[in-house]
């Protein structure tokens, strides 16, 4: 069964059942700070041994669902559970969580591997862990120098790395790649892609689409604190089909198709300024075989055909626009169970507990 039709699975009445299949799953999650809703009653389903990208904006929420889901902060109303123990009791989970919020920060005048070393024995973890954890991490060569002389991307590996240090079964990772160029940001997806090989389920936070859309086949959308998608990245892409671009030789060329193009029932326009020969068509890569012989039999050439499919940043964007007035998508919000349900569970429970 694929991760995307798992998480259209409804969480009403199934936490148990649900805890099978994935790594965490919350319901009707919802954080207030006094009168500011910062997250508002989030379902969420997060698939064992993947890696889930958690998208939103600046001030989406993500940071505050993470530190709920970590036991930093008590949500103020909803239920979950992460890896099968609830919210609530987060002692019986978070040693099998390994995460990294909103940046590291080590003692600079000591090596990577002596700050390694101190959290290590902090947290009763073996230390022989260290090595392997800055192995895993590419900094095996560079343990032993100061941190202070360490570049970005390799403070962000070694923050990875102590994330890493209790060998943990969900690693949490909050804007992993912000501020890094495109080699480290490069490094950072090979190394989360290597986790994910091995079993580990990778939940990050990012709003860089692109990025998220490299490395990630489960995607969670979340604006303004509400859940707007959950499910497969694909899925996500395909809220906005493809389309054909096509080049003519000539402007007159290219009016002339796109009237052919619009008699047969397909929606198409120009694209650029008035002296463009480009088209786009509403169709995929399919239909290409019969463009070409409508263009051929009126004596059109073309010059360029090709087809485009939509980025994350444009299905996001899409989906946004279709949302508006709407908490999360009809195909991800579990039947006959609408905002009034959440509350009502909500309200049968302790905040946290479930």
């Amino acid at each position: 069964m694929s991760a995307a039709a798992v998480a259209t699975k409804p969480v009403v009445g199934t936490m148990v059942r649900e805890t099978e299949f994935h790594a965490v799953v919350t319901l009707g999650l919802t954080k207030r700070f006094g009168k500011r809703l910062a997250v508002d009653g989030l379902d969420l389903r997060i698939p064992a041994g993947s890696i889930s990208g958690f998208v939103g904006p600046n001030g989406a929420g993500k940071t505050t669902t993470i530190r709920m889901l970590l036991g930093l902060i008590r949500p103020s109303a909803g239920r979950g559970t992460v890896l099968g123990h609830p919210l609530g009791h987060s002692r019986a989970y978070l040693p099998r969580v390994g995460a990294l919020i909103e940046g590291p920060t080590f003692y600079p005048a000591l090596s990577g591997r002596e700050n390694l070393m101190v959290l290590a024995r902090l947290g009763g973890i073996k230390t022989k862990r260290v090595d392997v954890v800055l192995e895993r991490v590419g900094l095996g060569a560079r343990g032993l120098d100061p941190f202070r002389t360490y570049s970005l991307g390799m403070r962000q590996r070694l923050g990875i790395g102590a994330a890493l240090l209790p060998g943990p079964e969900l690693l949490v990772l909050d804007e992993p790649t912000n501020g890094l160029d495109p080699h480290g940001i490069a490094e950072i997806r090979a190394m989360l892609r290597s986790f994910a090989d091995d079993g580990m389920t990778v939940f990050v936070s990012s709003h860089l689409l692109s990025e998220i859309q490299q490395i990630c086949e489960h995607l969670v959308v979340i604006e303004t604190g509400r859940l707007i998608f959950q499910g497969g990245v694909e899925e996500l892409l395909a809220a906005r089909a493809p389309e054909l671009i096509v080049r003519t030789e000539s402007r007159e060329d290219a009016m002339h198709l796109l009237q052919l193009v619009n008699s047969i029932g397909r929606s198409a326009h120009m694209v650029g300024d008035n002296g463009s020969t480009t088209i786009e068509i509403a169709a995929d890569c399919s239909w290409a075989g019969d463009l070409n012989r409508l263009a051929m039999a009126d004596g059109i050439t073309l010059v360029h055909l090709s087809e485009r499919r939509s980025t994350l940043e444009e299905a996001f964007f899409e989906i946004t626009r279709s949302c508006a007035g709407q908490t999360v998508r009809e195909s991800d919000a579990p039947r006959g169970a609408g905002r009034s349900d959440r509350a009502a569970e909500a309200r049968t429970s302790e905040a946290g507990r479930p």
